[in-house]
């Protein structure tokens, strides 16, 4: 029997990567991710070689069952150079997390988009607030729900740990969110996710617009909320292991932002539910602020997660979580009985 292994990797374009695939054919393929063979690619025309030695290889890391092609199977792979050594453009390898103490929930705003007319699908709305569409229901307020439960569909029949989906703000606008244990394993899920909601939406000739602010004005922009814990904040009941957490946030804003999506000047201005992008701040159930300290975290005896507010729609995750890591980590060192 033969199988169709689309094999997906992250391109080189700067400064938001984009996501590349192409289908290999297998004969007798077993399913297993250690039965994927290595396979390469032309990264002159993915800015990630030169042409004079164009050959990347890619390196499979996850695969799951594709829910749109008989005997299909979605592979996510990391790029290596031809010495086989981790490539610039691959994050992925610089997530310090091989013990997958760390969990992780990304909230995934996006909106779709009409790339003939330039705009979200349902646009315009004009004179009217953006309140009457968050998780609204009716034609009249509802723009595409057909496309996400599709999306959503597929995930669940991928084996993505998809949680929720809800309507967002803005006209077009959508969210879904994956959690995961383990950084690594958030971030291939994450990514799985966007390629499915990308090809998903090609049917219809809609893309998906990862821009964080791609409505100017008085509209939301699109983010990617980052819940996280380790084992440290998940039982220590310790309420100054989270002051400290936050406090180091603050401390390295250059850190974070650098790895938190291009073009977040845009979203993170002070209004629409943000902080703005050269400040810090945390409180508890604060949606204005940087970092969030769920409710449910203090109820629970200070025992649970943070939400990193600023990481935009179209930052990478396994960036977003190596930053989130470096920084936390840092705290035990510096502090090792919190």
């Amino acid at each position: 029997m033969k199988s169709k292994l689309e094999y997906i990797w992250l391109d080189g374009f700067k400064p938001t990567q984009s996501l590349r695939s192409k289908t290999q054919i297998i004969n007798n393929f077993s399913g297993k991710l250690e039965d994927c063979p290595m396979w390469n690619f032309d990264g002159s025309s993915t800015e990630q070689a030169e042409g004079n030695s164009s050959d990347c290889l890619l390196k499979p890391v996850a695969i799951y069952p594709d829910p749109c092609r008989e005997n299909g199977w979605l592979v996510m792979n990391e790029v290596l150079t031809a010495e086989g050594l981790p490539h610039e453009s691959n994050t992925r390898a610089t997530i310090n997390d091989d013990d997958d103490d760390f969990w992780f929930g990304f909230e995934q705003e996006y909106f779709l988009w009409d790339d003939e007319e330039e705009v979200p699908f349902g646009f315009p709305r004009l004179d009217t607030g953006q309140g009457q569409y968050y998780c609204s229901v009716g034609a009249n307020n509802t723009f595409g729900r057909d496309i996400v439960e599709e999306h959503l569909d597929q995930c669940l029949e991928a084996g993505i740990n998809v949680e929720g989906i809800n309507a967002e703000v803005a006209v077009g606008q959508w969210e879904f969110q994956v959690f995961a244990k383990g950084a690594k394993n958030a971030g291939d899920q994450m990514w799985i996710a966007r390629y499915l909601a990308e090809r998903n939406a090609e049917q219809d000739g809609l893309s998906i617009n990862w821009h964080p602010k791609p409505i100017k004005g008085d509209w939301n922009g699109s983010g990617m909320h980052v819940n996280f814990s380790n084992e440290k904040m998940r039982t220590s009941g310790n309420k100054a292991v989270f002051d400290k957490i936050c406090i180091a946030f603050g401390e390295n804003i250059d850190r974070h932002m650098s790895m938190y999506g291009s073009d977040n000047d845009q979203r993170l201005t002070g209004k629409h539910e943000t902080q703005s992008i050269d400040e810090f701040s945390y409180g508890v159930s604060d949606r204005g602020a940087s970092i969030r300290i769920p409710i449910g975290t203090v109820e629970n005896g200070w025992k649970g997660r943070l939400e990193d507010r600023r990481p935009a729609s179209n930052a990478d995750p396994y960036s977003v979580a190596a930053a989130v890591i470096k920084t936390t980590k840092e705290i035990v060192i510096q502090h090792p009985t919190v």
